[in-house]
């Protein structure tokens, strides 16, 4: 892909900010007036999971949710980073900074995440606390959000700064009041047995509750975080059912939503929150005032990024090899020869190689299709749609002894995607699960959850030949590097540890 624009404004942010925060924990966001009703908090609480430097830095990799969803793809390895010239997510790549205390890799998530925990806190207490059931709808709306939030930072907390589920093992502290006087490591039993309280009250207390737009939780979303944790512990039996729930109300991303469709410039894109298989995401808007520091900003060849420059995220080729020959997410990937009007697009060759690196421009763009366009990010942002829970119940089920309806649900969610699905019918046992792992892999690319799927199924992850570090080699999901170090601000803060 050729390189037409270089990004020398930024060269000077190119290295990150030194470790630091004024508070052990900081609430955010700050409002203007004087006792904000608890619904203008959570709402603050919503912009912050898009905000930039969220994590604490000014660095072009702190953008909130979205900038880890990216990074726990580059560190399942199914995401490659192609190029470094600006130097963003190289040590992520290379496996330097999970290793290193002091690195901003580590600081950004844990101060994000927890900012995230201490705010919805603050908006639980100032509805009665943690054990108040609220009396009337708006509140219970109002305490299920800030419960279902909190277990979410937690949620992603135990995923991101622990190696597998292990409830005997100490993790990181656990806060459920506004207190912020420093506390040693929680067990793990502990910590879930939280995420597991919170969003099971969520869930009562958001039934009935219409929110206003897809940006904020609801039940169904409720029930999409509990499903992922009782999936993380173990419990598959739990995480079926709430999974089977979730796909009997929601339709399944189109054939036509999945792949942009170059020959009649239709369908694809991932970029709009009015999509009906989307459960949660941000309508993003001028307003947001997002430009490349974003996650479209690091990943997206039509928008301004530096993925359009040379530092390209592609798919990890063995991934794309191993999809079937009638998949038609193998049309998300292409390689792109930027042109004097535009830009060419091509597969890979017989043997499976791209003359450029393989990136998701049929998956992931800006609806002008315009080579680095898109300057101020309007296009949406995407947390969680229906299809994941399609692939959690084959999952789910498989592993709580139903593999027959395991099959059925796996087979009915690649109909649209295989032209023939018959030879789901063979398989079962470690085969069953093994093409299950795999086809939410390559359904959900780019989107952060490979990453939540290596932990549970405890794999072992291969990284392709178009790596540029580890090519051809393997790293268990419980290796230490795959895994974020406590940062050492909290080290250094924390008596406790």
């Amino acid at each position: 892909m050729k390189k037409l624009l270089i990004l020398g404004s930024m060269m000077g942010l190119l290295f990150t900010t030194s470790s630091c925060r004024d508070e052990f924990l900081e609430s955010e966001p700050t409002e203007t007036l004087a006792n904000p009703p608890a619904q203008a908090k959570l709402n603050g609480l919503y912009l912050m999971m898009v905000n930039t430097g969220t994590g604490g830095t000014t660095g072009h990799d702190d953008y909130g949710q979205k900038g880890y969803d990216l990074t726990a793809d580059l560190l399942s390895g199914d995401m490659v980073l192609s190029g470094v010239t600006y130097g963003w997510y190289r040590n992520i790549a290379n496996l330097t900074a999970t290793t290193d205390f002091t690195n901003n890799s580590n600081y950004m998530p844990w101060r994000y995440y927890y900012r995230i925990a201490y705010a919805a806190n603050d908006v639980i207490a100032g509805l009665g606390g943690n054990d108040f059931v609220p009396a009337t709808a708006s509140d219970k709306a109002s305490m299920g959000q800030a419960k279902a939030i909190r277990a979410y930072a937690y949620f992603y907390l135990t995923q991101y700064f622990t190696t597998k589920y292990d409830p005997a093992s100490p993790a990181i502290p656990l806060y459920t009041d506004t207190g912020v006087a420093a506390k040693p490591k929680a067990l793990q039993s502990e910590i879930y047995a939280q995420i597991v309280k919170d969003l099971s009250e969520a869930v009562t207390l958001l039934n009935g509750f219409s929110r206003a737009n897809k940006g904020m939780i609801n039940q169904d979303v409720a029930k999409g975080l509990l499903a992922y944790t009782y999936a993380a512990m173990g419990d598959n039996a739990k995480a079926a059912t709430l999974s089977l729930e979730l796909i009997a109300k929601f339709p399944k991303t189109t054939a036509g939503d999945l792949v942009f469709d170059e020959a009649s410039a239709t369908g694809g894109g991932f970029n709009s929150l009015a999509t009906p298989s989307w459960m949660w995401g941000f309508d993003l808007t001028l307003a947001n005032d997002l430009d490349l520091i974003s996650w479209w900003g690091q990943l997206d060849i039509t928008t301004y990024s530096y993925s359009w420059v040379g530092d390209a995220k592609s798919i990890d080729l063995d991934l794309y090899s191993a999809m079937r020959a009638d998949d038609i997410r193998r049309n998300q990937f292409r390689s792109v020869n930027e042109t004097a009007s535009g830009f060419t697009t091509a597969p890979a060759d017989a043997a499976g190689t791209f003359d450029y690196p393989a990136v998701p421009v049929n998956k992931f763009f800006d609806p002008a299709r315009t080579i680095g366009g898109q300057r101020i990010v309007i296009t949406d942002y995407l947390y969680m749609r229906v299809d994941e829970f399609h692939l959690l119940a084959a999952e789910t089920l498989a592993k709580s002894g139903n593999e027959a309806q395991a099959r059925t649900v796996l087979s009915s969610f690649l109909a649209n995607r295989v032209a023939d699905t018959s030879y789901i019918s063979g398989l079962s046992g470690t085969a069953l699960l093994n093409e299950i792992y795999l086809q939410t892999r390559i359904e959900l690319w780019g989107e952060g959850k490979s990453y939540l799927a290596m932990k549970r199924n405890k794999a072992t992850v291969k990284r392709g030949p178009n790596h540029l570090f580890f090519a051809g080699q393997s790293f268990n999901s419980d290796d230490d590097r795959l895994t974020y170090d406590i940062p050492q601000a909290e080290i250094n803060n924390n008596p406790n540890f």
